[in-house]
């Protein structure tokens, strides 16, 4: 049998995905069951376990997969990155109706009507997607009223056909965000996730990880190895991390170093990051 990336087969020895049949063994073959998450942010684990490894997280709106749920946990599969894993059964629902905006702030708070004055019912990140049913407006704010029966602020919203133009001005929008191993939102973010929610909001769709994403995105740049000729959008990767240009000289990226989405010359990254993990391995234009 042909060996599968395990984040992207959902395979175990007991049970897989029934389109896999004849391509992975196992013992038994279920079709998955469409659900969508229905808390703000939920984790992705490699094991259902609350300790276990977190590779990813899946935000509010987003459409999975369940192929098994036991213990409180579910194994699950993303439909827009493929990303199979294990998520907290509690936080999936079915799928109501069709989402029609997406969150395009870099935050928002939900509302349990509309108005700000009330407490907050929660918060959603950038690239959450919700179903906006009515609109209200209170002393001169306008709220998007949800299918939840949540509000929150209009013009914290994007309909989900608008698409930014510059995927790099969203992930400007987004520095100072804390650094968070496995995290794909405003409340923390890694460097790959980074790269896939800017992308992601310009109408574009980006694998996970940023191995997947030197794999995959736009077309090489030779030579990558005198830094020379970038410009903003450009992607650089070295082993493990990835950073997107800004312009000719400067690097956004998520970071273990400030812990933040930081601005930084890349000469100085390139130095820096160096010390441990060697030179850029690959530079590519989306």
């Amino acid at each position: 049998m042909t060996v599968h990336d395990r984040r992207l087969t959902a395979a175990r020895p007991d049970l897989a995905d029934i389109r896999l049949k004849g391509q992975v063994e196992a013992a038994n073959f279920v079709a998955g069951r469409p659900a969508r998450i229905a808390a703000p942010l939920v984790d992705m684990r490699r094991a259902p376990r609350a300790d276990a490894g977190l590779d990813t997280q899946l935000l509010r709106g987003a459409d999975v997969l369940v192929f098994d749920a036991a213990g409180g946990w579910a194994w699950v599969q993303a439909e827009r990155d493929g990303y199979v894993g294990y998520v907290e059964a509690a936080a999936l629902a079915g799928r109501g109706a069709a989402a029609t905006h997406v969150v395009s702030a870099a935050r928002t708070f939900l509302y349990p009507g509309p108005d700000m004055k009330l407490p907050r019912a929660g918060a959603l990140s950038l690239g959450s997607d919700v179903a906006v049913v009515d609109w209200a407006e209170t002393r001169g704010t306008r709220y998007a009223l949800l299918d939840t029966g949540e509000a929150v602020f209009a013009g914290h919203l994007a309909d989900r056909a608008a698409f930014v133009a510059d995927f790099v001005s969203v992930a400007e929008s987004l520095l100072g965000t804390p650094y968070l191993w496995g995290g794909v939102s405003a409340f923390g973010i890694d460097c790959s996730g980074l790269v896939q929610i800017s992308m992601r909001m310009a109408g574009r769709g980006v694998l996970r990880d940023s191995d997947q994403q030197a794999a995959t995105l736009g077309e090489p740049l030779d030579p990558c190895g005198d830094l020379s000729g970038l410009r903003r959008g450009d992607l650089v990767f070295w082993k493990g991390h990835v950073g997107i240009m800004t312009d000719a000289a400067t690097l956004i990226h998520a970071n273990g170093h400030t812990m933040t989405v930081a601005l930084e010359p890349l000469r100085a990254a390139v130095d820096r990051i160096g010390y441990l993990y060697g030179s850029p391995t690959l530079c590519r234009r989306p």
